[in-house]
């Protein structure tokens, strides 16, 4: 149980491209924790200079992607003696950065797409995987600067927009298939969601269309696969979880072709936390709901922070 006079500050927004997506997370985790009887104020990070209210005893993380997901906010929050919530600094800057955890999952014999790093810092250069392929910046979240090549023709233009993030590009084999994301909580794989864009891939347009105009997607929870997938779908999930030695919570994407093979692409330490995201789906389907879910991960992090 969380004190009731535990003062918790939800830190959302951020400085990163993921801003008005952490605004509506932080609201949502905010008004559940009220809701519940919590001590909880939110604060609006607009910038690295972290400002919080006097006697913090809980910091609840909801900034999304650069600064909040990538180590650097719970570095600050460690420095100042502040418990925080979900993944460390060590596994948070892990799992950020697409290229470290792409080589965990393979030391891991977790299952993940064959992939190659280019380097772009002398100028931007195809990859020799054949097409079809992904081009990833490898430290953006929310598919920032991703691109599907299905022709030859579309490669450079993938590869330059993908070069305005940073000098290593992530290029990773194409799979076709279903597009899975399973919800990862105190090493517990729940039910999976099945993420059915209805135009194109999962992108920004529609994961958030309120957000940019896109046509959205449709969910199904849980997931309507069969037995044993399913199981081979968690198992991949959690082992990608564990491989980065995440601690707390995740969401593990995971791509399955028509063979039902999963392959892991990323696991996110700070996932939406709308009462609508994937990770509160997921948990729903497990007989957690969303105000039960944000106390719970509020309890599991002070559990192993706390002094």
């Amino acid at each position: 149980m969380i004190p009731q006079d535990l003062l918790i500050a939800v830190l959302m927004g951020g400085p990163g491209s993921e801003r008005e997506v952490s605004l509506a997370s932080g609201k949502a985790v905010l008004k559940a924790l009220q809701a519940a009887g919590c001590k909880a104020t939110g604060v609006d990070v607009t910038s690295k200079d972290l400002d919080l209210p006097e006697g913090v005893e809980l910091a609840y993380n909801v900034i999304h992607g650069t600064f909040g997901e990538d180590g650097q906010l719970q570095s600050i929050l460690e420095g100042r003696g502040i418990p925080y919530t979900g993944a460390g600094v060590a596994s948070s800057r892990l799992a950020f950065d697409k290229n470290l955890a792409k080589d965990r999952f393979i030391a891991a014999d977790v299952p993940t797409p064959a992939s190659e790093i280019v380097d772009v810092s002398n100028g931007v250069k195809l990859p020799s995987i054949p097409v079809p392929f992904v081009v990833k910046p490898p430290r953006e979240g929310s598919s920032v600067g991703v691109t599907i090549v299905k022709e030859a023709s579309q490669a450079l233009a993938a590869m330059e927009t993908a070069a305005k993030y940073g000098n290593e590009i992530l290029v990773e084999a194409f799979i076709e298939g279903k597009e899975l994301t399973v919800g990862i909580l105190d090493n517990v794989a729940m039910p999976i969601v099945h993420i059915a864009p209805r135009d194109g891939f999962y992108d920004m347009a529609n994961k958030y269309p309120w957000l940019s105009g896109g046509v959205g997607s449709d969910y199904y929870c849980p997931a309507d696969l069969d037995e044993v997938t399913t199981r081979r779908v968690k198992e991949a999930a959690l082992a990608g979880h564990k491989s980065l030695g995440i601690e707390v919570y995740s969401r593990v994407d995971v791509l399955l072709d028509a063979a039902n093979h999963p392959f892991v692409l990323e696991a996110n330490t700070i996932p939406g936390m709308t009462e609508t995201s994937l990770l509160p789906k997921s948990a729903g389907a497990h007989g957690i709901d969303f105000t039960a879910l944000c106390l719970r991960i509020a309890e599991l992090s002070l559990a192993i922070r706390s002094d």
